[in-house]
């Protein structure tokens, strides 16, 4: 199973900072990403840049259909009306089989904000105790995922966010 976790930076850059990590960590065969996006937030920006990470698109990727309408339901929907904002509701019940929920979107959108950034991965495969000593030193923030509530409390405990 693939699991899909989102990433807070406290700076613009810091995304793209632990994407160039985790791409090495998949040369070592240590994590395999799927398919990934970046959120960046300029200070002063109306919204936020997204960007999906066409080139590591594999057989597991889940394409720039489905970052487009998360991305849409986590940033744009305030600004679209009710009517828009409704029919989004109804596609949101497609993210369930992803583990996203309200929550999900409740949370992402409350914490990405100007002069921050965002990686969205779905990922599988992860030799968990490498990739925690290889990101240990990069200040991030575990925002969402959909691994079970266990393995989310050891992730969040190992990077001292219990």
């Amino acid at each position: 199973m693939a699991t899909l976790a989102v990433l807070k930076f406290e700076t613009v850059n810091g995304a793209q900072t632990m994407l160039a990590t985790l791409q090495e960590l998949q040369k070592q065969q240590i994590i395999q990403i799927q398919d990934a996006a970046i959120v960046s937030w300029a200070e002063g920006a109306k919204k936020p840049k997204t960007q999906q990470l066409q080139n590591l698109t594999g057989a597991g990727a889940v394409g720039g259909a489905f970052w487009g309408m998360l991305f849409g339901l986590l940033f744009f929907v305030p600004f679209l009306g009710l009517a828009i904002g409704a029919a989004m509701g109804a596609i949101a019940g497609h993210f369930s089989d992803y583990g996203i929920d309200d929550k999900f979107i409740a949370s992402v959108r409350d914490k990405i904000t100007p002069g921050t950034s965002a990686l969205f991965l779905l990922t599988s495969g992860a030799v968990m105790d490498k990739l925690v000593a290889a990101v240990k030193n990069q200040k991030f923030e575990l925002i969402q995922t959909n691994l079970s509530q266990e393995q989310e409390n050891k992730l969040r405990e190992a990077f001292g966010e219990g």
